[in-house]
């Protein structure tokens, strides 16, 4: 049962959050004001009937919802707004930096243009309180040469874009999928991450880091199935963004006390706790440290080790990077001197 204290450590501690799908923090509330805003009808007579929809049995039903509520986006404001909201409550779980990730196929291919998409979330993130970067999806779940077209129509927008990612759809669709326009990215300098080894085996993590030479792997929890693998990703300090309460939602795990979030950090990997898609699943990140402290058996030294991780993971300047982890240290050293 977790204690005050470390529940209060929890929820103060500085934290970045490297998981987060941007469309995956429309509040059921707001996706019925953009609606309204926009004349858009939607399937459920009430928020409260939405929300009782999120009973989701894996990961294909619940991409089929999230699609359903992202259809409400159509200005640029629209998406504007959709990211304020979620960077102010991040800062209010003491979120100092955010890597984004964004799904510009989900709406392009609904008629919105491309500029329409990032430059509303881009705008919101210079305008909101924490420091926060965009990393464009790939759906995995749509072609290569889709995802190749998606690429080049992001170039005209390069300055405002830090990586690619690959997300959607596991099962069915390797990582070596999208091998040539991981490529294509990585001689353009952006940085690579990939959704692997959550719905799919950890065959699927060891694609991602070989074929697509990723820096991250999202997810990555399977990755204990395979004890080279595990030696591998320790060995090369390859980050896991962990989404716990993700794991339950979607039937990775049945109940959170099944979580390996535990043994990932006592296997040495450097694992981060993130919310993934935080509308639907139930928390955002202080929820989702909170709900895993809650039911495993982790501790002060653990939120320390998490914190730590989140921004060494991060794809920021030394120096900043550096900053941050001074604080995540003076934070955790005031409170035991406490």
């Amino acid at each position: 049962m977790l204690n005050e204290q470390l529940r209060h450590m929890l929820q103060a501690m500085p934290k970045a959050e490297l998981h987060i799908h941007i469309e995956g923090s429309l509040e059921p509330e707001l996706i019925f004001e953009l609606a309204q805003r926009n004349g858009v009808s939607l399937p459920y007579a009430s928020v409260e009937a939405l929300r009782q929809a999120y009973a989701f049995t894996d990961l294909q039903s619940f991409l089929d919802i999230y699609y359903a509520g992202a259809s409400v986006l159509l200005t640029e404001q629209d998406f504007y707004d959709m990211t304020m909201a979620y960077l102010r409550r991040a800062a209010a779980d003491n979120v100092r930096h955010a890597e984004i990730f964004f799904d510009p196929q989900t709406h392009t291919t609904r008629g919105v243009p491309f500029r329409t998409v990032v430059d509303g979330i881009w705008r919101a993130c210079q305008d909101g309180p924490i420091s926060a970067t965009l990393i464009m999806c790939f759906l995995r779940h749509l072609s290569e040469e889709e995802a190749i077209a998606t690429l080049e129509e992001a170039l005209p927008f390069r300055d405002k874009i830090i990586g690619v990612g690959l997300d959607s759809s596991e099962v069915g669709h390797p990582p070596e999928k999208f091998a040539r326009v991981f490529e294509r990215a990585r001689n353009l300098g952006l940085h690579l991450v990939a959704h692997a080894g959550e719905e799919g085996p950890p065959a699927y993590i060891e694609s991602a880091l070989d074929v697509l030479n990723v820096e991250r792997i999202d997810h990555g929890v399977r990755c204990l199935e395979d004890a080279d693998l595990t030696a591998r990703l320790v060995r090369e300090q390859m980050a896991l963004t962990v989404c716990p309460l993700s794991n339950i939602k979607l039937r990775v795990f049945d109940v959170m006390g099944d979580s390996n979030l535990r043994r990932l950090l006592d296997a040495g990997l450097a694992a981060t706790v993130n919310s993934d898609d935080p509308a639907y699943f139930g928390g955002y990140v202080n929820d989702n440290y909170l709900a895993a402290f809650d039911a495993l058996p982790l501790d002060v030294n653990h939120a320390r080790q998490l914190a730590r991780n989140s921004f060494a993971a991060a794809f920021l300047e030394p120096e900043r990077k550096r900053a941050w982890l001074a604080e995540v240290d003076a934070f955790f050293d005031a409170a035991r001197a406490a």
